[in-house]
């Protein structure tokens, strides 16, 4: 499969994060390093000093309109599909702020059924969530000028994931054997940001080199952080499956990832005091 667009060399006009969460905030500070004006459209101002300490412009969005955020930018949008009237809203905010080129944080939830996917796998949801995924999908693609479509794996780092529940001596109720993808927060957020600086189109699964068993990783982690193996819950909710293969957009955007397996990734991120 070839890029619609090839990388550009061009430093990319303003950057505007459409919600400031777990990956966002991460991709915020890539930004800030890079020298890349950049805003973000979120509530409570306040919980982000330290981002807005280091350079970032935080707008509440009820007033973001008038604030006249620069238009021509890249929008970021990390935002899950709303109630309808929520989503309607939220789309006329995206209207007006007029970016010039939108990324979607989507989901591989719209893959469906499939269990083995990559570049080339149709989205074909089987349930609401991964309908409304592509049906946002569908309309960014409609109404950008330029938009790039990430559909990451389950998403884990510091304060995120399976080993912080072990650490904090939390029962997980998750279990099971099917193979399931992950990507660490950084190395999606790395992949934003070179998405960012490129003109690269279309819709890409991410994920890291390592699919692993919900029971497999479970037990690796409580080996590390020196935990017995507790019973298992009476009710388990068995974990389905999905092989993800996201090489290709890390080959086309010549990203390479810091955590290519859940064993760096656990490790590093065990090791960093997660950001309140």
């Amino acid at each position: 499969m070839s890029p619609d667009f090839v990388a550009s060399d061009c430093r990319p006009g303003p950057v505007i994060l459409l919600g400031l969460g777990f990956t966002t905030r991460r991709l915020a500070r890539l930004l800030l390093l890079r020298g890349i004006s950049s805003y973000a459209i979120a509530r409570q101002r306040s919980r982000f000093r330290d981002l807005v300490a280091a350079g970032l412009r935080v707008e509440e969005p009820e007033i973001c309109a008038q604030k006249a955020l620069p238009a021509n930018s890249v929008l970021i949008h990390t935002i899950p599909p709303l109630p309808p009237d929520e989503n309607e809203n939220l789309r006329k905010l995206i209207l007006g702020l007029k970016p010039r080129r939108i990324i979607y944080i989507s989901s591989t939830s719209v893959y469906g059924n499939h269990i083995v996917v990559d570049a080339r796998t149709a989205a074909e949801p089987s349930e609401e969530k991964g309908q409304r995924r592509v049906e946002e999908e569908n309309w960014i693609a409609r109404n950008a000028g330029s938009s790039l479509i990430l559909r990451p794996a389950a998403i884990y780092g510091p304060g995120r994931g399976v080993h912080v529940r072990i650490k904090e001596g939390r029962s997980s109720r998750a279990a099971g054997t099917a193979m399931v993808s992950r990507v660490h927060v950084d190395d999606l957020a790395a992949l934003l940001l070179a998405g960012v600086e490129s003109e690269l189109e279309g819709a890409w699964p991410v994920a890291d080199d390592l699919p692993c068993s919900t029971d497999a990783i479970t037990a690796w982690c409580r080996h590390l952080i020196g935990q017995s193996q507790t019973a298992a819950p009476a009710e388990p909710i068995r974990i389905a499956g999905r092989q993800v293969n996201g090489r290709d957009i890390r080959d086309f955007l010549r990203v390479s990832f810091a955590y290519p397996s859940y064993y760096e990734g656990i490790l590093a991120s065990l090791a960093e005091i997660p950001v309140p």
